[in-house]
């Protein structure tokens, strides 16, 4: 029966039309059983809803959970995208979209419609430091979860936040470099005001410390003081930086860059400014994006294991859904580097002597077609604001 409208189920129900509606919108706790069973019966009768919508009904809530990520414009949000829909759907829930460009009234306007459609659990991958906009939906019954974003010092008490380890694998991008023989190193990022930015800011500094070279020597391109973070635009942020800074007097030979897009951006900058990436300079990534091996040279980067992050960050999120409010949780997953063709030892002319922080010899040879990777990933857990161990 097709153009049934909610006042023809709610004449054949017995019941007001405003009955039709909170059956509908699962604002059946002080209705008698008797007038449920009988509304939902004649919505399948009438087959007002598809016959899954009037399934869910019977649970009292709508299976459906939003995902809001920066920007689709950055192939990684659409591979969680994609890992985490076909979690959700195995499991019978299915996944909308949103796209908040790391705007907080963006994020609490998504945040209230989701909830308003009764949309009960969100995964949030804007990593902003502060999610004080969003605690007044959570005070009205909507469960979250933070994806790329450690556990904040003021964070809710039952959120569940599960992260790459960002430090760690800067860390393991810089120390690459340090280790072909690059001295002269730039970090590429654009805002570096989110938490999982700050993070990988972070590990690329330790790194530089650690192999007894001066942090404050080391080019953050364009700095910690911009505010915008080029989700949109990563690529061409990254050739922006690449044409600026090789056409310095004393360029950077090695590159970390922000994310894979922006590295891509850097490889393409360095060719307009007549160097080879994997030859003149080196440039890693961050992400392991699908066109990371595809690109040419082929690009080496940090990996996110993005099956198994997605599967946390379902079931954290699920558990909240299903069950009374929990202890918050936060995770933290290993990442991997794959080295493959767009890093080189240092030129020679770049090279430093023995003895200068770095030993004689502590080179790695470019990789060949087939892929380096670094140990494989493991699972770190803590308590609520407590960040694991990398």
């Amino acid at each position: 029966m097709s153009g049934v409208t909610i006042h023809q189920v709610a004449e054949a129900a017995g019941v007001s039309a405003s009955t039709v509606s909170n059956v509908l919108n699962g604002r059946t706790d002080r209705m008698q059983a008797a007038t449920l069973a009988r509304v939902e019966q004649t919505i399948e009768q009438l087959n007002y809803r598809p016959n899954r919508a009037a399934r869910m009904l019977r649970t009292g809530r709508i299976k459906v959970i939003g995902l809001i990520v920066p920007s689709v414009a950055n192939p990684f949000w659409g591979a969680l995208a994609r890992e985490l829909e076909a979690i959700a759907l195995a499991e019978g829930y299915h996944v909308l979209l949103c796209n908040s460009e790391r705007d907080p009234a963006r994020e609490l306007k998504y945040g209230e419609e989701l909830l308003a459609d009764g949309v009960s659990g969100v995964v949030l991958c804007s990593s902003l430091p502060s999610l004080d906009h969003m605690t007044p939906l959570l005070s009205r019954g909507l469960k979250m979860v933070a994806f790329d974003r450690t556990a904040q010092a003021g964070d809710p008490s039952s959120l569940a936040s599960i992260s790459v380890d960002n430090a760690m694998g800067a860390e393991l991008a810089t120390r690459h470099l340090i280790e072909l023989g690059h001295r002269k190193l730039a970090f590429v990022s654009g805002s570096v005001h989110s938490v999982n930015r700050r993070e990988r800011l972070r590990g690329f500094r330790s790194a530089l410390e650690a192999a007894g070279i001066d942090p404050a020597g080391a080019i953050v391109w364009p700095g910690a003081d911009t505010t915008e973070f080029g989700d949109k635009n990563a690529a061409e942020l990254g050739r922006n930086a690449a044409r600026e800074l090789l056409s310095r007097p004393d360029p950077p030979t090695g590159f970390v860059a922000i994310n894979d897009m922006c590295a891509i951006g850097i490889c393409r900058g360095a060719k307009d400014a007549g160097r080879g990436a994997g030859r003149d300079v080196s440039v890693v990534g961050f992400d392991d994006i699908l066109l990371a091996d595809l690109f040419e040279p082929p690009l080496t980067t940090v990996r996110q294991p993005l099956p198994e992050m997605a599967a946390e960050t379902f079931q954290q999120l699920r558990a909240r859904i299903d069950s009374a409010p929990s202890a918050g949780r936060s995770l933290l997953i290993r990442p991997r580097l794959v080295v493959r063709e767009s890093t080189a030892p240092a030129p020679e002319a770049a090279r430093v002597p023995a003895g200068d922080g770095v030993p004689a010899g502590a080179t790695v040879p470019a990789a060949s077609t087939a892929e380096t990777v670094s140990p494989a990933p493991a699972l770190a857990t803590t308590g609520a604001g407590r960040r694991a161990a990398g």
